[in-house]
């Protein structure tokens, strides 16, 4: 059996937000503002010149917000953050922002690329933004106040973590951040 979670955020000027439930209970702070992270804790927050530095920048903030929640820290993968990679480029390819981009289950690239053992858990939290509102900080933010998203993120079901990022054409808009964490636990 695999308890799987899968959530997805757009950021623009509009505010839009798209999200499906997950299965564990939001922090006291519902806004999630005490679990952000300052910018000396992780630097490279507010804009991402160079997409590695913004990759570890994310990565630290999700640990830092688990810390303070009580958790402990993931184990960064990187072939968790090859998956979240490949699926934000599917994201971006087919110009689909969807946990089923390109017709594939969300679980599509993680299976090729975490998966050794018949027994694991997987998550998703995909986003996207343009300009600012692609930035580690903002993307961040707006999954920590989204209770879906902000369960995955805090969640005791995953150990592993790996994020990818891809920029590009996404919706007619230039410039398009996607964002992909990958949470997993293999049994």
């Amino acid at each position: 059996m695999r308890p799987i979670v899968a959530v997805a955020i757009f950021l623009s000027s509009l505010s839009t937000l798209l999200g499906l439930s997950a299965f564990v209970a939001a922090p006291a702070d519902a806004s999630g503002s005490s679990l952000i992270a300052p910018a000396r804790s992780c630097p490279d927050q507010p804009v991402f010149k160079r997409p590695a530095r913004a990759v570890l920048a994310m990565a630290c903030m999700t640990n830092y917000a688990r810390r303070e929640a009580g958790r402990p820290k993931y184990r960064v993968r990187s072939d968790l953050g090859r998956s979240a990679t490949r699926k934000a480029a599917d994201i971006l390819r087919c110009d689909s922002f969807s946990h089923t981009a390109c017709g594939r289950p969300f679980t599509f690239w993680i299976e090729r690329s975490y998966v050794a053992r018949k027994c694991w858990w997987a998550g998703e939290n995909i986003a996207w933004g343009t300009g600012s509102l692609g930035s580690v900080r903002q993307i961040f933010m707006a999954w920590m106040r989204s209770p879906s998203h902000r369960s995955a993120i805090l969640s005791r079901q995953y150990s592993d973590l790996g994020i990818g990022l891809r920029t590009g054409r996404m919706e007619r808009r230039s410039g398009a951040a996607v964002w992909v964490q990958h949470f997993g636990k293999l049994c």
